[in-house]
């Protein structure tokens, strides 16, 4: 697929969610309920023992039908690895221009993560398609976004951090193009416990608190 459909897709979808699980069997416990619901983008963070071996067989076994990003992503090297095992996506916890010159290079969606006006700004300006508030909670919720918007209207951000099935709406509101949520969705005790229906139910819930946001 290519870069600009993963960037309409991920616009279009407003939900990214990303998992954490302690291993590629737990991470795929997450992921088959999440898409049963209804969405089809995941990003599988770095803290997955062996990430990029999951985002490559993920690829292989989803094709055209889901989005899979790598998340976490800190240096060239490993944004690098990532996009060999088939990472249609980047994201990261803070802005690294070489992460983002690389990126650009190979055509693959970036979304660093920035905090103060500057750094978003400035990370817009490197290049992301996305920029990644990190993190959005703790800085305020959804008035930090409002507030980001008001002066940074053409810039497209993503919060993550502190993201819920309950504020998820007041984020979207408040000019968010999508949110990145954990483990309120991406619920690891829920997986593992075999309860993926809860995960699904959570989903689908996301899904129509996000469209109603919208529409508002």
């Amino acid at each position: 697929m290519e870069k600009i459909h993963v960037i309409r897709q991920i616009a279009l979808t407003g939900i990214m969610p990303v998992i954490r699980a302690d291993s590629h069997e737990n991470a795929r416990r997450i992921v088959e309920p999440i898409r049963s619901g209804g969405v089809n983008i995941f990003e599988i963070t770095m803290t997955v023992p062996q990430a990029p071996a999951l985002i490559e067989t993920l690829r292989s076994e989803y094709g055209s039908d889901a989005l899979i990003g790598a998340g976490t992503v800190v240096s060239r090297e490993e944004a690098s690895i990532c996009i060999g095992a088939g990472a249609q996506f980047i994201v990261s916890p803070a802005t690294n221009f070489d992460v983002i010159s690389l990126c650009i290079e190979k055509e693959v969606a970036i979304l660093p993560g920035a905090l103060t006006p500057t750094e978003i700004v400035d990370a817009w300006n490197a290049g992301a398609d996305f920029v990644k508030v990190f993190p959005a909670g703790a800085m305020g919720g959804a008035d930090f976004i409002r507030s980001l918007k008001a002066p940074l209207p053409n810039i497209e951000l993503i919060p993550t951090g502190g993201v819920s099935i309950e504020n998820a709406g007041d984020f979207i509101t408040a000019g968010a193009s999508a949110v990145g949520i954990g483990s309120e969705l991406c619920d690891l005790s829920a997986a593992k416990s075999g309860n993926g229906r809860l995960i699904t139910e959570r989903t689908v819930r996301l899904i129509d608190i996000v469209n109603q946001a919208r529409q508002s």
